[in-house]
């Protein structure tokens, strides 16, 4: 069952104090971005999130699961009702991780 558009929108919207959030929908499902850095998907309706250190801490007690089979387990957000929250866990989320690499320039 693919996510609707008005549940990702919602999420953005949430989560838009961390910084630039832009989404992509990708295989009836969607990518979620903070300033460029994927931070995670929502499928199903269902809103995950890259598992890092600083991020788990903000949400200690988050559920691991895969978003699709064969994924690396992410958090799964029940909520992202509390704006303040959402904001924090993924600000954390964000500066742990990784820049995203360059990409190659066609030939």
């Amino acid at each position: 069952m693919a996510s609707n558009l008005e549940f990702v929108e919602y999420v953005c919207d949430q989560i838009s104090g961390a910084g630039e959030i832009s989404y992509k929908k990708m295989f009836g499902e969607f990518t979620v971005y903070c300033n460029g850095k994927v931070i995670g998907l929502i499928c199903d309706n269902q809103f995950f999130v890259k598992k890092t250190e600083k991020g788990a801490s903000v949400l200690p007690g988050c559920e691991e699961e895969e978003p699709y089979k064969g994924a690396k387990p992410c958090l799964v957000i029940e909520s992202v009702d509390d704006r303040e929250l959402m904001t924090r866990f993924i600000s954390a989320t964000y500066k742990e991780l990784p820049e995203p690499k360059p990409k190659k320039k066609k030939k």
